[in-house]
Formats: C-alpha cells, sequence, structure tokens
C-alpha cells in the first residue's frame, strides 16, 4: 500500500476518528438529565469538539513544534474527555464504552502521529 501525503486534515485517519468521536459523543449525551445541559453536557462536547479541531488547525501549520503544540492540545482535550466519560458513568448516565473505545483509538493515533512529526526530517 502506498503511503500518499495527505492533502487535508479530513485525509487524516485520526481525524475521521476524532471525528467519530465527537459525533458518537453528541448522541451519548443527548439524553443527559436537562439539569446538566449548561454542565456536563457542555463540557463534554466542547472538549469532544477541540480534538478534531485541533488536529485540523495543526495540520497547516508549517514548523513541526506548532504542528506538535495542537496535537498536544488535542490529547489534553482527549484526556479531559476521559474524565468527562468517567464521571458520566459514575453519575449513571449511561453506558459509554463504544466512546470510551473511540476515545483511546484517537489517542494512540495522536501519539503516533506526535512522535512522527517530532522525529521527522526537516
Amino acid at each position: 500500500m502506498e503511503n500518499i501525503p495527505a492533502k487535508s486534515f479530513e485525509d487524516l485517519i485520526m481525524w475521521k476518528k476524532a471525528h467519530q468521536f465527537v459525533l458518537s459523543v453528541y448522541k451519548y449525551s443527548e439524553y443527559f438529565p436537562k439539569q446538566e445541559i449548561y454542565g456536563l453536557v457542555s463540557q463534554l462536547r466542547r472538549a469532544a469538539v477541540s480534538i478534531p479541531a485541533n488536529i485540523a488547525e495543526g495540520f497547516k501549520k508549517k514548523s513541526k513544534p506548532d504542528k506538535a503544540r495542537f496535537l498536544n492540545i488535542a490529547q489534553g482535550s482527549v484526556e479531559e474527555c476521559r474524565y468527562y466519560l468517567i464521571l458520566a458513568t459514575d453519575l449513571k448516565y449511561g453506558d459509554c464504552s463504544t466512546e470510551q473505545t473511540l476515545l483511546d483509538e484517537v489517542s494512540k493515533l495522536i501519539y503516533a502521529y506526535s512522535k512522527s512529526v517530532l522525529s521527522s526530517v526537516s
């Protein structure tokens, strides 16, 4: 299989998986209690959206440190989402195993991509 460079952030597997995660989070949080609309629902969705948004923003950055910084921000949002999913589970707002699995995949992909960006020759 030929390794074709991505022309757009939309070509990146990690962005596609992160976008899938966002869509899944929106569905998952749709039925949280109404009092959570400005609390956990809002926080979880914002953190989730931050992941593919930062991947997209970092994609066009020219320098490796800039790219790595945006990937690091995305990874921070991954961990924020990880906590919110733990909280939602503890509050018994529903099973989030699908979201957790997607989040783990996204985290691994971001880590691998970051490593390759930082170790690539200029």
